[in-house]
């Protein structure tokens, strides 16, 4: 039901009242504001005794000179009287024109009570309406609080609640999660994207800032209130609804639906630590390369072929097991993931690594992936991922790429530079003496063109060639001897 207003009031065909004031000349929306009370009063200056948003009702018994009824009206005008109902044919017979005058110069809207309606005729009407409307309100607060219990009842029930609020409401309704993220929102595409981004960063802020909070902001044209949600410390995310103010019955449903949602992401943590927890062990099942028991446990498991991707351990866990569900519930993409001690482990089916692209870009993140394989080799998949993910770069590195770069690489560990190092050290007494080991071993222990590369004599080269080989203590005109060394000016460099 709609708020009483001036105008609902001058519709009731049962008070006979008239609009005097020529609608056209009057403030936009002077007629549709709230309007609060009726009263009625023959003072010269009853302003003392009237509240905002009210109607006034006057015989005009006090009216003496034409110069005090433009005074009279100024000050209803600026005591915030919504409009001035005159009653005929009781003091004056008709409406006085310097009344008229007056209330068109300032623009306040002038109606006539005509003699057979009674003032508390028309101020009864008004309270009438108000009761009516307070019942209305009441009966939208209940009638909107079943269908949010019934909403919760559904599948993803904090989401379903949510776009049933924004429907009783009839406003758009988002909610941002504990990153800042919009994860849900109702009706979806209608928030422009700087609003987006604007509300993001202000949700965000909320969330950091821990302690419950509301607030409001106009961005544009459009205003929004925001909600915290979660306790005092422990924030989960932020409700932000299209809307400059909520009245009282509208904050109590909004109020429920917090603490609904407050509940349910507090249960779906404890959920997502349970999960993982379970999740982890289904791992350590994969790991042992038989997907038996897993498939018990999960009812499903990607297809094979698989790809196995490792994350870095410090990978954000809960925004990534959000937007598995998500994909796994809008894209219908089959997805395992589990967090161990050498980061976040994700298993897709062949046909989908190129998702691993798309959590790349998303979480900024470097993922190690490996080559497709069949469940009975995940372990061998898995430490594909991991030296791949290892090895370095940004976004998916894939393992078949740092294969192709060289094996080397594989064994370039702290360890081995440290071995390696210290192998070498008794060269590095010596000016460019690593520096031709390194050329000759390059030009396939060719003394004739490595001499030419290094811009020396080849009799030369082949001296500093012996007095490594003595430094080295090692015969240098044996492979194993030449591998050994190059591989340590591999990973040494």
């Amino acid at each position: 039901m709609d708020q009483p207003t001036l105008r609902a009031l001058l519709g009731r065909r049962d008070l006979g009242l008239r609009l005097i004031s020529d609608e056209r000349t009057l403030p936009d929306g002077a007629l549709d504001l709230p309007l609060r009370w009726v009263h009625s009063s023959d003072l010269a200056d009853p302003t003392p005794f009237l509240a905002d948003e009210l109607a006034l009702l006057t015989t005009g018994s006090q009216f003496d000179t034409a110069d005090g009824v433009h005074a009279y009206v100024r000050r209803l005008h600026e005591r915030g009287v919504v409009g001035l109902g005159f009653g005929t044919e009781v003091h004056r017979s008709g409406i006085p024109d310097e009344l008229i005058a007056a209330c068109a110069a300032l623009r306040m809207p002038l109606f006539e009570v005509p003699y057979d309606t009674p003032f508390i005729a028309v101020a009864r009407a008004h309270s009438e309406a108000i009761a009516a409307q307070a019942y209305a309100r009441r009966t939208w607060a209940l009638d909107t609080q079943r269908a949010l219990a019934v909403a919760a009842l559904r599948p993803r029930g904090l989401f379903a609640t949510l776009t049933e609020l924004a429907r009783r409401l009839e406003r758009w309704t988002g909610m941002f999660d504990a990153a800042g993220v919009l994860v849900h929102e109702h009706p979806q595409g209608l928030l422009a994207a700087a609003d987006a981004e604007v509300l993001a960063a202000r949700a965000t802020d909320l969330i950091a800032r821990g302690g419950q909070a509301g607030q409001s902001l106009t961005l544009g044209s459009e205003s929004y209130t925001l909600f915290t949600l979660g306790r005092t410390g422990h924030l989960r995310g932020v409700i932000a609804i299209a809307t400059a103010s909520l009245d009282a019955e509208a904050r109590a449903v909004v109020t429920s639906v917090i603490a609904m949602a407050g509940l349910a992401l507090e249960q779906n943590e404890q959920f997502a630590r349970r999960r993982r927890r379970l999740h982890a062990q289904v791992l350590a099942s994969l790991m042992l390369d038989d997907p038996t028991l897993a498939r018990r446990v999960l009812g499903s498991l990607p297809h094979a072929p698989i790809v196995v991707a490792v994350a870095d351990a410090d990978a954000p866990v809960e925004a990534l097991e959000e937007w598995w569900e998500r994909t796994r519930t809008d894209a219908g993409t089959a997805l395992f993931g589990a967090s161990t001690d050498d980061g976040v482990v994700m298993c897709a089916s062949a046909e989908d690594a190129g998702v691993f692209d798309e959590i790349a870009e998303r979480f900024g993140i470097r993922l190690g992936v490996s080559e497709p394989d069949g469940y009975a080799a995940f372990s061998r998949a898995h430490a594909q991922a991991l030296a791949a993910q290892r090895h370095g770069g940004t976004g998916a590195v894939r393992y078949a790429d740092t294969v192709a770069s060289s094996i080397l690489s594989a064994f370039a560990t702290d360890e081995a530079r440290l071995v390696a190092e210290a192998r070498l050290a008794p060269l590095r007494a010596h000016d460019g003496l690593e520096e031709a080991l390194r050329v000759w071993l390059q030009h396939d222990a060719r003394f004739e063109q490595a001499a030419v590369a290094l811009g020396i004599h080849r009799h030369t080269l082949r001296t500093r060639i012996a007095q490594a080989s003595a430094l080295l203590g090692t015969d240098l005109s044996t492979f194993p001897a030449r591998a050994e060394l190059w591989a340590a000016l591999q990973t040494v460099r």
